[in-house]
């Protein structure tokens, strides 16, 4: 069977818009691409398995019945899925509720790391101590329910 190329495209579009959506800063974005790579790998793997009858002993010929592998697989993407996008949908409900946004900030190690890696570049610099080195300010209020 050669494949539909409606079928890729789909799979590339949705796939190529997950990721992209993966790569934002807030978490609302992250969950539709989390959503949407899913959707596209499970039309991967759908298009992966061999078309056919029902995969029923007695109802199929043997050599006409589909992939039941495949079939199996994504009921168990799809749960994981789901599982992933209410956890995140809970993260991103309280981000909400604390501090007004849903916005993945960079943490104190991170930009202390960023800051590292800034002050390391260049063949002529030594190395750096990171106990003299102070950590940033944050400043992060969290909002307060009304």
């Amino acid at each position: 069977m050669s494949p539909n190329l409606l079928y890729v495209i789909v799979i590339g579009v949705l796939v190529a818009s997950g990721v992209s959506l993966l790569l934002e800063r807030t978490l609302t974005r992250v969950i539709l691409g989390v959503t949407l790579l899913g959707n596209g790998v499970n039309l991967l793997i759908l298009h992966g398995g061999r078309a056919g009858g029902p995969p029923i002993v007695g109802v199929t010929p043997p050599d006409q019945i589909s992939d039941p592998l495949s079939q199996a697989m994504i009921l168990t993407a799809i749960v994981i899925t789901l599982g992933m996008v209410a956890f995140l949908l809970a993260v991103a409900y309280r981000s909400w509720v604390l501090l007004g946004h849903d916005e993945a900030q960079d943490d104190v190690e991170d930009k202390r790391i960023m800051r590292l890696a800034a002050l390391d570049e260049g063949p002529d610099t030594e190395d750096v101590d990171p106990a003299t080195l102070a950590l940033p300010d944050v400043n992060v209020t969290p909002r307060r329910r009304q």
